[in-house]
């Protein structure tokens, strides 16, 4: 018996079967768990339905995926829909995943001081304000102990260049999962945010991940980076009766980056004098 075996919920995020979201939720379906996934929607002159079929790829074939829906997150009756769907289907939600993020990419380009106002609009609602969306819309769905996980990164902590408006997204959005928890915290339900390092996702390509994988491997403390296996075993941790006792906790997983307060070993590859 796994540790989702009759456990069942909903992954929000899921881009392709490189996704934070999907690694996470094949853990919860090695275990024994049932997912419901969404998509982002496509657009209606787009024949090939690329989003819906990047996922389709990803879940086909797996019993233990029921269901596939589109989702857009600032479309509050879609919300509402989706979580129908999903309460019609399971009864009860035992978790439910949120990897959802987006800034436009001129604004992620510039410095943040000059993102625009309607940027900065958009990235907050889609990246923050949908956390407060999906669970006020899935309050009454949840099962009794039931647990909600958010992806955050480090950049909503600490400055760094090139994530610009998306650390301030990512600083709300922590905040964000603070408050849930306490509201939600009454009827059981955990609220926890998982901060990985970098990784090779189509997020991670449009921040420039190729750079601060090589800063990672020289400054974090286990000396390599981490890899999906490891997010999606610690993501489904935090979805699990196992993290029980733990809400409004950010969880770092980034061998360590976070702890550091010098470049460590990467300072021996600088050239003395330089």
């Amino acid at each position: 018996m796994g540790m989702f075996a009759g456990k069942k919920g909903l992954i929000l995020g899921v881009a392709n079967d490189r996704s934070i979201a999907w690694a996470i939720a094949q853990e919860i379906m090695n275990g024994g768990g049932e997912c419901g996934f969404t998509h982002l929607p496509d657009r209606p002159d787009d024949d090939k339905q690329k989003n819906r079929r990047r996922v389709e790829k990803a879940i086909d074939g797996n019993p233990a995926a029921k269901f596939l829906v589109p989702l857009d997150v600032q479309d509050d009756e879609q919300i509402r829909s989706v979580i129908a769907a999903a309460v019609e289907r399971f009864g009860k939600l035992d978790f439910l995943l949120h990897s959802v993020a987006y800034a436009d990419r001129d604004d992620l380009l510039r410095d943040t001081i000059e993102t625009s106002r309607a940027g900065f609009k958009l990235a907050m609602d889609i990246s923050v304000y949908s956390l407060i969306a999906v669970c006020n819309a899935a309050k009454e769905a949840f099962a009794p102990n039931a647990a909600v996980l958010c992806m955050t990164y480090f950049g909503g902590e600490k400055i760094v260049p090139g994530y610009n408006v998306m650390g301030i997204c990512k600083a709300a959005l922590e905040a964000a999962t603070r408050y849930l928890a306490y509201d939600l915290g009454p009827k059981g339900v955990r609220v926890n945010a998982l901060s990985a390092g970098p990784l090779k996702t189509l997020a991670g390509s449009a921040a420039g991940v190729g750079e601060m994988l090589q800063m990672y491997e020289h400054v974090a403390p286990l000396g390599r980076n981490i890899n999906h296996e490891e997010v999606g075993r610690t993501g489904a941790f935090l979805l699990s009766g196992m993290s029980d006792g733990i809400t409004a906790e950010t969880l770092h997983i980034d061998g360590g980056y976070n702890a550091m307060g010098s470049p460590g070993r990467l300072s021996k590859l600088i050239p003395a004098g330089s």
